[in-house]
């Protein structure tokens, strides 16, 4: 039975039971350069699912903790842990998780890790905390590919999914837009227009090789993995609009899917690979429609408001994430209840610029785009809107986020 019983957690939904923790800095982290306790504890936070506080007295692995003492101060969970550096160079990376509600001792692991790596540790830490008060795994180790603009400058960054420990995986002074990640999270796709056109590449993240995937005649963009990453759907206007094709991953000659006097992009598949949902003004604006990967007769799927787009579809198949415009320009992350057939829609937010959205791979955050400042930030929120985090921000828009898989 996981552990999740004994807090009583609801996992979502408004109103949702945060669980009290307290988080110790580990012992001698100073000298390690890393505030790993600052970073589990703003991990767990951004979950949503966590009240995390810093102890307020040293605490580590060795520490002897009461039970009935942390509950006394309203911690039902209590973190403690140390870092040392080893003769070689590396970092022991050692802490403990303790349930006060049932005075025992939950997890008690160790890792090692480089000096550059140190951060992604307090992640798995935050991780397996996660996981073991709540029974799902944690997405705090996973990486955000995104696009970096400013002024003229492009970058595509992949980052921890915090938004720190960015790395460059392509730079050009023309656009970059629409990543996406392969399933096992080695591969982006993208849009490049460094050949002053639109092509779709794809590129290894384990060695920075890339293969041009789809550079035909007129617009190629906006690729999307079929869920075994055999394939990939692209939007082609090959054929003078924009409609959906599918190519093998290899590329080579693409096959037609949609078939309309209208332009049909956005394409995203469905986790279990029975449906490709996609963008099209067929109807007279744009709406979110599905498809079989085989073709067919498209289905609308959205009905309420007159403008949404940017679809995004969570792990589990059952939910949407989506743009939707509210009144003469208002575009607001809105989601809505596949598996439901009610078609009642949520706004997750009171903002009025947002884009992009894209599911974390657990399914209970979701990464966008949103305007603060006159500069384009990423925000996660959680499925009921009422945690919001804003990511690290450089000074310049920060575009287009795709949350990667957990493989790494």
């Amino acid at each position: 039975m996981p552990a999740a019983a004994q807090f009583r957690v609801e996992i979502s939904g408004v109103g949702a039971t945060q669980i009290p923790i307290v988080v110790g800095n580990f012992r001698d982290e100073a000298a390690s350069g890393a505030p790993l306790g600052a970073i589990v504890r703003a991990d767990l936070a951004r979950s949503g699912l966590f009240r995390a506080s810093e102890s307020p007295q040293p605490l580590d692995e060795r520490s002897t903790v009461v039970g009935a003492e942390w509950r006394a101060r309203g911690a039902d969970a209590v973190v403690g842990g140390s870092v040392t550096r080893l003769a070689d160079g590396r970092f022991d990376v050692r802490y403990k998780l303790w349930d006060a509600v049932r005075g025992e001792e939950l997890l008690g692991r160790s890792q090692l890790a480089v000096a550059a790596d140190l951060r992604l540790a307090a992640h798995r830490v935050a991780d397996e905390i996660y996981q073991a008060l709540t029974g799902e795994p944690g997405v705090f180790a996973t990486r955000i590919a995104y696009v970096l603009r400013g002024g003229r400058r492009h970058t595509l960054h992949i980052t921890d999914a915090d938004g720190e420990r960015a790395q460059v995986a392509l730079a050009s002074a023309e656009p970059i837009i629409s990543p996406a990640w392969s399933p096992d999270g080695r591969e982006l796709a993208y849009v490049s227009f460094e050949t002053q056109k639109a092509v779709v590449w794809v590129q290894s993240l384990l060695n920075g090789d890339r293969r041009q995937l789809a550079s035909f005649r007129g617009s190629n963009s906006a690729p999307a993995w079929s869920p075994d990453g055999r394939e990939l759907v692209v939007t082609l206007s090959t054929a003078g609009i924009a409609q959906l094709f599918v190519m093998a991953r290899e590329g080579g000659n693409p096959r037609r899917l949609t078939s309309s006097n209208a332009i049909d992009t956005e394409a995203v598949y469905s986790p279990d690979g029975r449906f490709v949902y996609f963008v099209s003004d067929r109807g007279g604006g744009p709406q979110i429609y599905r498809v079989s990967p085989g073709g067919g007769n498209p289905e609308r799927v959205t009905f309420v408001g007159a403008h949404n787009i940017s679809p995004a579809i969570s792990p589990d198949g059952r939910l949407m994430a989506y743009v939707a415009r509210q009144g003469s320009g208002a575009f607001k992350l809105a989601l809505t209840d596949l598996a439901n057939g009610s078609g009642g829609v949520r706004l997750l937010t009171d903002t009025s610029d947002d884009e992009s959205p894209s599911f974390a791979p657990n399914g209970r955050l979701i990464v966008y785009t949103s305007r603060e400042n006159r500069r384009d930030v990423l925000m996660t929120t959680t499925l009921d809107g009422k945690i919001k985090t804003r990511l690290v921000s450089s000074g310049a828009d920060m575009l287009e986020p795709a949350w990667g898989p957990f493989n790494r």
